[in-house]
C-alpha cells in the first residue's frame, strides 16, 4: 500500500518540471508571472500535481481517499493478514497497479512534449542571416576594423580566405571590456522571443563570447535589462566558433532596439560573434502609414518544411512498413493521376528511398523528339530550399494544368519533367531534427558516410584534358559521352549509393537539360566546374559550349527577384551582381568531380548550379517569398528545352 504516496511524491515533481524549466521558452509568460512572488509560488505549487493526479484516477470506481491516514492504511494491512478484508484490500491493491500502469506509461510522454513545445521558441527570425535586416539596423559600440564591423555580425555570414579581409566572418569589438555591444534596430515594436549566437568565422583567429546580457530599448537612450524575474540575466554564449547556440528569454519583450553585450569570451581571442534575433512584429500605433510587406504568394501551396519520415505515410489499407511515395508527392500523384508518376531511382545509406515526380501527358513513357529535363535539390542536405521548391513546383504544375493554364499546358505536353527533391536524403534529416536557425553553416552538408556528393562523381575531366594535350580527341579519346574510367566502378571505390544511384539514372532517361539547386549565396554557375591547371583553386575553365552554358545561366539570373534586386548587398564576401549573377563555377573556386562536369561529358545533358539564396535553411515563415523569387525562373529554365 506504500505505491500510491511514492507514486504520487515521484508524479508532483515531474509535473512541475515542465511548467519552471519550461518557463523562460513559453511565449505566453506575462511580467506578473516570477516565481519569486511567494503567492504565485503557492499557486504554482498546487496546481500542476493536480491535472495528473485527476486524469490518473479517472477511471477508477472507487479510489482509494487521498486523505487516509497512517493509521488506516497500517489497519488495513492488519486486516489483510487476518483474512477479514483480503477480498477488498485485494482490489484496491490492484486499482493502484492499474493507476502505476497509466501514469508511467501516458503521462511522462505528454508533459514530455508539452516541456518541448513550450522550449521551442514561436517567432521566427528578424532576418540577419537571410538579408531582410539591412545594413543599416546594425550599429556596435566600436569595431576592430571596417571588415569586422557590426554589418558582419549576422549568423552564419562567412569570411574571405585572406587574413584581414574586407569580408570578414562576424563582428569584433574595438576594445576587450564589459561596455561593447552590437545593436539590432527592428524598426518597429517587435516581441523579442530569443537569441542566437555564433563565433567568428575564420582559418586564422578563434574567437567567441562565452556569456552576455541583453538590453532593450524604445528610443535608443533608456535601456533596460533582460531579467529572470527581478535579477539580471546573464545568458551561457558559445564553445566554439561554428555551432550556434539558442537562448530563449525568460520572458517576451516588446521593444524596438535589442543589444547584446559580451561578459566573457574565450580566454585566447576577443569580442567576436554572429547573432540572429527572434521575434514576432507588431502594429505600431505611432505609425500611421502601413510598413512595407513581402508580396503574399497567390498559389495556395504547402509553405513549410516536409521531413522523410512525415511524408512517408503509408496509404489506406498497406502495411504499416511497406514502402509508399512521400506524403506530398503522393498526394499530387493522386490529383493529377494522367499527367504524374512517382518512381524510385534508388536508395540513402541508411536506406531512404530517392524519390522523384515525372511530370509528363504520357508518364512512365519516352516519346520520340520529346526532351527529358530535371530538377535536382538536395545534394547537400542541409541546403533545403531547392527541396522545397521543387515540391512546390509539383503542386503548382498539377494545379495549373488542371485549371488549362496553357502555359503549363503546352510544357507539360512538350517536355517530361523528373523532380528529384532530395539527393541526400540522410543528411537533411541530420540538418532538420536541429531546425532552421540551429543547423548552421554544415550539418547535414555531408552523407551519413561523410561524403561531399558534389565531389564524388568521376574525375572525366582530367582524361579529357590529358587526351588533348597528347592530340588524342576526337580521333582516339572522345569529347563527349566518355565512359566511366574502371576503376570508380570498383565495388571498393568510395562511391555513395547516393551518387551511384544519380548515376544509373541519367544513364536510363537521355536528358538533354537539368540544374542542381543549392543554397548559401546567389549565384548561377556554369561548367566547368573544376580548374584546367590542377594546382589552381580559381581559373577560367570553359567548355567547348560556353555561349550556350553562359545563356542558360543567364535565363535563370535574370528572372529570379532576389538576383535581380539592384541594392542587396553580396551574401558573403562575393559580390556577383558585377557580372550578372552568373559566373564559371572553375572560376569561382574548383570541384573536382562535380555532377555538372559528369553530366556533361558523360550524357552531354546541359547543368548548370543554382545557388538560390543567401540562407542554407530558411525559416518556414520566408518559403512563400522565396518561392515567389524564383518561381518564373523555374519555369523559364524548363522551357529552354
Amino acid at each position: 500500500m506504500l505505491a500510491l504516496p511514492l507514486l504520487l511524491l515521484a508524479l508532483a515533481p515531474a509535473a512541475w518540471v515542465p511548467g519552471a524549466h519550461g518557463a523562460p521558452a513559453n511565449a505566453t509568460l506575462s511580467p506578473g508571472s516570477e516565481r519569486s512572488s511567494s503567492s504565485s509560488r503557492r499557486r504554482g505549487v498546487t496546481a500542476a500535481p493536480t491535472a495528473p493526479s485527476t486524469s490518473g484516477r479517472a477511471g477508477l470506481e472507487e479510489p482509494l481517499p487521498s486523505s487516509k491516514s497512517e493509521g488506516q492504511r497500517a489497519r488495513l494491512a492488519e486486516e489483510k493478514e487476518a483474512g477479514g478484508e483480503a477480498r477488498g484490500t485485494t482490489k484496491q491493491s490492484r486499482r493502484v497497479k492499474i493507476v502505476q500502469k497509466k501514469v508511467l506509461k501516458k503521462k511522462p510522454k505528454a508533459s514530455a512534449q508539452g516541456a518541448a513545445s513550450k522550449r521551442e521558441p514561436q517567432c521566427p527570425p528578424l532576418g540577419l542571416e537571410s538579408l531582410r535586416v539591412s545594413d543599416s539596423q546594425l550599429r556596435a559600440s566600436s569595431i576592430k576594423r571596417y571588415g569586422l564591423g557590426a554589418h558582419r555580425g549576422r549568423l552564419n555570414i562567412q569570411s574571405g580566405i585572406h587574413d584581414g579581409d574586407f569580408y570578414d566572418g562576424g563582428w569584433c569589438s574595438g576594445h576587450e571590456d564589459r561596455n561593447q555591444w552590437l545593436e539590432i534596430d527592428a524598426r518597429r515594436p517587435t516581441r523579442f522571443t530569443g537569441v542566437i549566437t555564433q563565433g567568428l568565422n575564420s582559418i586564422w583567429t578563434y574567437d567567441w563570447v562565452t556569456s552576455y546580457k541583453v538590453q532593450f530599448s524604445n528610443d535608443t537612450h533608456a535601456w533596460q535589462p533582460g531579467r529572470n524575474g527581478t535579477e539580471e540575466v546573464v545568458f551561457q554564449g558559445n564553445k566554439d566558433p561554428e555551432t550556434p547556440v539558442l537562448n530563449a528569454l525568460p520572458t517576451p519583450v516588446v521593444a524596438r532596439y535589442i543589444r547584446i553585450n559580451p561578459q566573457t569570451w574565450f580566454e585566447n581571442g576577443t569580442i567576436c560573434l554572429r547573432a540572429e534575433i527572434l521575434g514576432c512584429p507588431l502594429p505600431d500605433p505611432n505609425n500611421i502609414y502601413s510598413w512595407e510587406r513581402e508580396p503574399v504568394p497567390t498559389d495556395k501551396l504547402d509553405f513549410r518544411h516536409h521531413d522523410y519520415k512525415e511524408m512517408r505515410k503509408p496509404q489506406a489499407g498497406e502495411a504499416s512498413r511497406a514502402p509508399c511515395p512521400p506524403q506530398l508527392m503522393k498526394k499530387v500523384n493522386d490529383e493529377c493521376p494522367n499527367i504524374t508518376r512517382v518512381y524510385s531511382i534508388g536508395k540513402s545509406y541508411l536506406g531512404l528511398k530517392m524519390y522523384v515526380m515525372e511530370i509528363s501527358d504520357n508518364p512512365g513513357q519516352h516519346e520520340l523528339g520529346e526532351p527529358e529535363f530535371r530538377y535536382v535539390a538536395g545534394m547537400h542536405g542541409n541546403e533545403v530550399l531547392g527541396r522545397e521548391l521543387l515540391l512546390n513546383l509539383m503542386e503548382y504544375l498539377c494545379r495549373e494544368f488542371t485549371r488549362g493554364n496553357p502555359r503549363v499546358v503546352r510544357l507539360v505536353s512538350e517536355t517530361r519533367i523528373h523532380l528529384l527533391p532530395s539527393m541526400n536524403p540522410d543528411g537533411y534529416e541530420t540538418a532538420y531534427k536541429l531546425g532552421s536557425e540551429l543547423s548552421g553553416w554544415a550539418m547535414g552538408r555531408w552523407t551519413y558516410e561523410g561524403i561531399d556528393l558534389n565531389h564524388n562523381f568521376a574525375d572525366l575531366n582530367t582524361a579529357l584534358w590529358d587526351a588533348e594535350d597528347n592530340e588524342l580527341v576526337p580521333h582516339k579519346f572522345p569529347n563527349h559521352y566518355i565512359p566511366i574510367p574502371e576503376y570508380y566502378t570498383f565495388a571498393n571505390a568510395t562511391v555513395a549509393p547516393e551518387t551511384r544511384a544519380v548515376i544509373d539514372w541519367m544513364q536510363k532517361y537521355p536528358f538533354v537539360l537539368s540544374a542542381n539547386l543549392h543554397g548559401g549565396e546567389l549565384v548561377v554557375t556554369y561548367p566547368f566546374d573544376m580548374t584546367r591547371t590542377y594546382w589552381k583553386a580559381q581559373e577560367l575553365t570553359p567548355t567547348p559550349d560556353d555561349p550556350v552554358f553562359r545563356w542558360l545561366a543567364t535565363v535563370y539570373a535574370t528572372t529570379n527577384l532576389a538576383m535581380l534586386e539592384d541594392e542587396r548587398r553580396p551574401c558573403h564576401y562575393e559580390d556577383f551582381t558585377r557580372e550578372g549573377n552568373i559566373i564559371n563555377g572553375a572560376n569561382w573556386h574548383t570541384v573536382p568531380g562535380s555532377m555538372n562536369d559528369f553530366s556533361y561529358l558523360h550524357t552531354n545533358c546541359f547543368e548548370v548550379t543554382v545557388e538560390l539564396s543567401c540562407d542554407k535553411f530558411p525559416h518556414a515563415s520566408e518559403l512563400p517569398a522565396e518561392w515567389e523569387n524564383n518561381k518564373e525562373s523555374l519555369l523559364v529554365f524548363m522551357e529552354q528545352t
